[in-house]
C-alpha cells in the first residue's frame, strides 16, 4: 500500500488520538494540522511533529498534498467544516455528530453522495474485537437468535459537580442535545450495529440536574478535572440534559432501553449493553472491553476473554495481541481508521465503517428523543 497523506483540523482532545492512531498503521502520514490562528497552529504542528501548520483550515483544504481530512473541531464547527471538505473533493473522516440536527446531517449525506468521495464517521467503538464478535454472533442463527430485549447505558462522571465546567454544556458549540447527542449517540450506533436492527420510535425522559451551573472564568480543558478557586466562578443557566432514559422500540418490534448520565459517580466512561436473546445473552462493558458475557438459561455462563484464536474468523482481525494481552479505546479508532485507508487505497474492498449515513441515523435519533422529551410521548425517528 502507497503511502496517504492526510491533515487534521482541529487538536483538541479527539484531534491527537486521531494522530496517534494514524500513526500506527505505517501507511498513513500526516502531513498538515490546521488550527485557530498561525500561532496555535505552529504551536500545536511543533507539539505533534507534523510538518506543515495553518491558521485557517481553508489554506490546508488548498494544499494539493493533502488526500484525505479529518474533521477534529467542536461540533458547532462540524457541518461547515464537512461542508468545505466536500467541495475541496477530499476524503472525509469527520467526527460526531455530523452536523447540529438532523437536516444539516441529511445534506451532508446528500452533499457526499455527489462529491464522489470517501466519508467516514468516528464510532470508533464498532471496531474493538469483541464488538465485532457480538455482532457475528448476532447474525448467526445458533447463537444469540432472535432478539428479544436491550438494555442499557453510558455513564460519565466529569460533570457530576455544579463547579464543572466545559464549551459541551453550551448549546450553540454542542447542540440543543448534550448527553444523549454526545454518548447516547454511540450507544445507539453500537446496539444498531451489533443487532442490524433499527431504531423506529422513541419515548425520552430528560432531565438537567444541574440547572443552574459554575462556570470558571478562565478556560478548563476537557476531562482535565482542573481545580478552580471558589471567586473565579460565575452562574450560568444549563438548558441541555445531564441525564435521559430512552424507551426505544426497533424495526423488528422489539424494545429496549437506553440511560444515560453524566452525573455518575465513580464511572468514567462505562458505555455497556445487554443484549437479551432467544438463545442466550450477551453483556459488555467498555471500561472492561475485552471481556464479554455470555448469558445461558440452560447452562453455564461464559466470559468470552479477548484472544484471537477464539473468536470467529471475522472479528479475529481486530485483535492484533495474543490472549492475556489487553486492548482497549486507542485501538478501536486505529481499526477504523485501516479499514478507511485500506478501502481509499484499494486494498479492502468491503469497506467496513460507519459512513456519513450512519452519522446522519444518529441526528435523526436524537431530533426524536429531544421531541418525545418536550411532548412527553413516542415519537417516530424520522430519516
Amino acid at each position: 500500500m502507497s503511502t496517504i497523506k492526510t491533515g487534521i483540523i482541529g487538536t483538541g482532545f479527539i484531534g491527537p488520538a486521531h494522530i496517534e492512531a494514524l500513526r500506527r498503521l505505517g501507511t498513513v502520514e500526516v502531513v498538515a494540522v490546521a488550527e485557530r490562528g498561525d500561532e496555535l497552529a505552529q504551536a500545536k504542528a511543533k507539539e505533534l511533529n507534523i510538518p506543515k501548520a495553518y491558521g485557517d483550515y481553508h489554506q490546508l483544504l488548498a494544499d494539493p498534498e493533502v488526500q484525505v481530512v479529518h474533521n477534529c473541531t467542536p461540533n458547532h464547527l462540524h457541518f461547515e467544516v464537512n461542508k468545505d471538505i466536500l467541495a475541496a473533493g477530499k476524503h472525509i473522516i469527520s467526527e460526531k455528530p455530523l452536523g447540529m440536527n438532523s437536516a444539516e446531517s441529511r445534506e451532508l449525506v446528500q452533499l457526499a453522495e455527489k462529491a464522489g468521495v470517501v466519508h467516514a464517521i468516528n464510532f470508533n467503538y464498532r471496531y474493538m474485537p469483541l464488538i465485532q464478535q457480538a455482532r457475528l454472533m448476532c447474525q448467526a442463527t445458533d447463537d444469540v437468535g432472535r432478539v428479544l430485549a436491550v438494555h442499557g447505558s453510558y455513564l460519565q462522571d466529569w460533570l457530576h459537580q455544579e463547579t464543572d465546567w466545559n464549551w459541551r454544556l453550551v448549546p450553540e458549540l454542542s447542540g440543543e442535545s448534550r448527553a444523549v447527542a454526545d454518548i447516547g449517540s454511540h450507544w445507539c450506533d453500537l446496539i444498531q450495529f451489533i443487532t442490524g436492527l433499527k431504531i423506529v420510535r422513541v419515548m425520552a425522559d430528560m432531565v438537567t440536574i444541574h440547572p443552574v451551573r459554575k462556570r470558571p472564568k478562565t478556560e478548563v480543558a476537557t476531562y482535565t478535572g482542573k481545580e478552580v478557586a471558589p471567586s473565579d466562578f460565575e452562574d450560568v443557566e444549563i438548558h441541555t440534559e445531564d441525564y435521559a432514559s430512552v424507551l426505544l422500540e426497533f424495526d423488528s418490534g422489539m424494545h429496549g432501553v437506553m440511560t444515560v448520565n453524566q452525573c455518575a459517580a465513580g464511572r468514567k466512561n462505562r458505555l455497556s449493553f445487554e443484549i437479551d436473546g432467544a438463545n442466550c445473552a450477551l453483556g459488555w462493558s467498555q471500561e472492561e472491553p475485552n471481556e464479554l458475557w455470555i448469558g445461558r438459561r440452560d447452562g453455564p455462563n461464559q466470559t468470552l476473554l479477548k484472544d484471537p484464536s477464539l473468536l470467529y474468523d471475522e472479528a479475529k482481525q481486530y485483535a492484533h495481541y495474543p490472549g492475556g494481552h489487553n486492548e482497549a479505546y486507542p485501538d478501536a479508532p486505529k481499526n477504523l481508521f485501516r479499514n478507511v485507508y485500506g478501502f481509499i487505497a484499494g486494498d479492502r474492498p468491503g469497506g467496513d465503517f460507519a459512513t456519513f449515513v450512519d452519522g446522519h441515523n444518529e441526528n435523526a435519533i436524537c431530533d426524536a428523543v429531544l421531541k418525545s422529551g418536550r411532548e412527553k410521548q413516542w415519537v417516530d425517528v424520522e430519516y
